[in-house]
């Protein structure tokens, strides 16, 4: 195969990293600023958005991924400098994940009586009622979130994020502005948060295929649209993008499981696991976005053969990681007193949540990026059953296992959870290390 030199410079990873950092962080502070609205509403509708929406966040899980698996190639393709191959993948990947999008969305509305009575077992009926509101009017934005997490991750992986993130800003300030006016302003129940969001996905669906369409653009869909089934690049597709959607649902799946856990040990425990759930998505956002970046590095010089140039920009950007998380972890422990004390829980829950906090942090700096972010490389060159592989087991074993096992038994209670969860990140990183220190990752990549 002719190698291609793929260069990446200072300008064009600052231009790369840091909307998808912005990204990240909007995504998180929406978040936040959404749940401290829909509490107003009342504890019913927060209990009933929150049951739905453990549903929903699998559902974004693997649409990520499966965008993430098209995005891969596509990348392979463009570090190859086969344009026309890189433009038949973001077709085949959009009108893929439209239709699986779909199917899915069908089976959700046929199964919505099983889904609401079967899975989340004797609800109070005031939930019951806000549930299925926020449900029937939540899924029909699914085949619209697949689209826009399709368009999303192929405008990463040619580079341009700071289109995406664009999009995302408006999206989430259609959200946010839609929250506030439905719920502040017209005293609407949960169709208020579900109305804003089903509105913020179909916008963010469509400004993303319009732009996609721009026939300059490194990577595009086809202007006429002309669709022709292509069984070697779906098979890619799923190759790369399903292995990742395992990972993350079942991880999802993980959490919801140690959330029931924690939930046994009192109220205290849980406002300080909610809390400590959020600020800790801070102290991981810039390592994060990184990982994120090395998919469109790596997917381009693993495609070009480059796997020298790989691991250069992988040291690169894992030292940046590094770095980064220790500043930003330092300033949040700074800030980690007054945070606490803006959420205005109990003395133990507030104690408690610090000392997880500083655990998170503490252990994380060194840690983390290596059992999260150092996987990325890995995926983006097509190593993904791997790292499948690999994030279950350890999830599984270490996470879960002895979570269960320092929290009851042990009688640790929640802190117990946290500290499984960290043996989890040692084995991982251990794993990741040893993969990334051997060659078996540069031959997973497509073959044509």
């Amino acid at each position: 195969m002719e190698k291609h030199k793929v260069e990446f410079s200072k300008q064009k990873l600052k231009g790369l990293i840091i909307p998808l950092i912005i990204e990240q962080f909007l995504a998180i502070t929406v978040g936040l600023a959404d749940s401290i609205m829909v509490a107003s509403v009342g504890e019913a509708a927060v209990s009933a958005v929150s049951l739905v929406d453990n549903i929903n966040v699998l559902l974004v899980n693997a649409f990520t991924a499966l965008g993430t698996g098209g995005a891969i190639v596509a990348g392979q393709y463009i570090g190859k400098r086969n344009y026309k191959k890189a433009n038949g993948a973001a077709d085949q990947l959009v009108v893929f994940i439209f239709v699986i999008s779909l199917v899915i969305t069908s089976l959700l509305y046929v199964s919505k009586y099983m889904i609401l009575h079967g899975l989340f077992g004797h609800i109070s009926a005031d939930v019951m009622n806000y549930a299925n509101t926020y449900f029937m009017i939540v899924e029909a934005s699914i085949p619209f979130l697949a689209l826009y997490s399709a368009v999303a991750a192929l405008f990463r992986v040619m580079g341009n994020s700071s289109i995406s993130m664009k999009i995302s800003l408006i999206m989430n300030g259609i959200n946010l502005v839609g929250n506030a006016i439905l719920i502040f302003g017209l005293h609407c129940g949960v169709e208020g948060v579900a109305i804003p969001t089903l509105v913020s996905r179909i916008s963010g669906a469509f400004i993303g295929i319009f732009l996609i369409r721009n026939q300059s653009l490194t990577v595009h869909i086809s202007r006429p649209f002309r669709y022709h089934y292509d069984g070697n690049t779906i098979h890619n597709i799923l190759r790369l993008g399903v292995p990742s959607g395992i990972d993350n649902s079942l991880f999802q799946l993980g959490k919801i499981l140690l959330l029931s856990v924690a939930s046994a040990f009192g109220t205290a425990s849980i406002a300080a696991n909610a809390i400590a759930n959020t600020i800790a998505g801070f102290q991981i956002l810039v390592p994060s976005a990184i990982g994120v970046g090395m998919i469109t590095i790596v997917s381009q010089c693993a495609g070009a053969g480059e796997f020298d140039q790989a691991r250069y920009y992988t040291r690169r950007l894992m030292k940046i990681a590094y770095i980064s998380m220790f500043a930003s972890n330092v300033i949040i422990f700074a800030l980690l007193p007054g945070i606490i004390h803006i959420y205005g829980v109990s003395k133990e829950a507030g104690s408690l949540a610090m000392k997880i906090l500083f655990m998170h942090g503490g252990i994380g700096i060194f840690i983390w990026p290596i059992a999260f972010t150092l996987p990325q490389p890995l995926k983006a060159a097509g190593d993904t059953t791997f790292v499948m592989v690999a994030s279950i087991i350890t999830m599984w074993t270490f996470r879960i296992m002895f979570g269960v096992w320092f929290a009851k038994y042990l009688e640790l209670g929640v802190l117990g959870i946290w500290m499984a969860m960290f043996i989890d990140w040692f084995v991982r990183a251990l794993l990741f290390l040893i993969r990334y220190r051997g060659h078996k990752w540069e031959t997973k990549m497509i073959k044509n």
